[in-house]
């Protein structure tokens, strides 16, 4: 295995918005050929409880676009700390990533592929165990996703503000009342020069041995 290929796949794999190319279509085949690699993650009691709805449709793209522009607009509120120049830039939305996610809202419509993960039953009023276990049958796998679809040049930005309308966007997709929507991607090929990691908090400085808050 080549783990500096792997390395680079994992460390540059990032949210894309601004760089999505809208006007490039995208093959249904290589959507296709990397959810058969997506769903190889691991899954609750490999029970396979995971569903994958691929939008294309330029009609309901826009429907999804228009709900989650007015979500982004009018409902959602932004992250704590947004503007604070006092704050490290890992602990704050930049005013750069404020435009790009307003980008992505403007353009949501025109973004070649939607892929919302699901799976089935719902669970959102289950306790801990029951809600980690659902969540853990279709994160990774739309995790994987991302990283399949990056490796074939394809850039992809997560989101769940659709989740605000879940109901609208289910009747839209003729998604069943008893599966749970977890995610939403935008999918295109991305424009531009290769992505660098992001910034993040060291790992090291959130890792803790034997006991909460002891580092070593």
């Amino acid at each position: 295995m080549d783990r500096a290929t792997v390395d680079h796949l994992l460390t540059t794999t990032r949210t894309v918005r601004r760089r999505l190319d809208l006007g490039r279509p995208v093959e249904p085949e290589v959507i296709q050929e990397c959810l058969e690699l997506a769903i190889q993650a691991p899954n609750g009691g490999n029970q396979n409880r995971y569903h994958f709805v691929v939008v294309t449709d330029p009609a309901k793209r826009a429907a999804i676009g228009a709900i989650y522009k007015k979500i982004f607009y009018q409902e959602h509120v932004p992250l704590s700390g947004a503007g604070d120049p006092g704050l490290p830039v890992y602990q704050k939305r930049s005013e750069n990533i404020q435009d790009s996610a307003s980008y992505l809202a403007d353009h949501m419509a025109e973004v070649p592929v939607h892929i919302i993960p699901c799976v089935e039953s719902r669970f959102e009023n289950a306790g801990t165990f029951r809600q980690a276990t659902r969540y853990g049958s279709i994160l990774p796998a739309a995790w994987s996703l991302m990283l399949a679809l990056r490796s074939r040049g394809l850039g992809t930005a997560w989101t769940t503000l659709h989740l605000y309308h879940e109901k609208e966007v289910a009747a839209l997709l003729g998604i069943p009342d008893d599966v749970t929507q977890v995610v939403h991607l935008s999918v295109a090929h991305y424009t531009g020069i290769e992505f660098k990691p992001g910034a993040r908090i060291p790992a090291r400085t959130r890792t803790y041995w034997d006991v909460w808050g002891q580092n070593r």
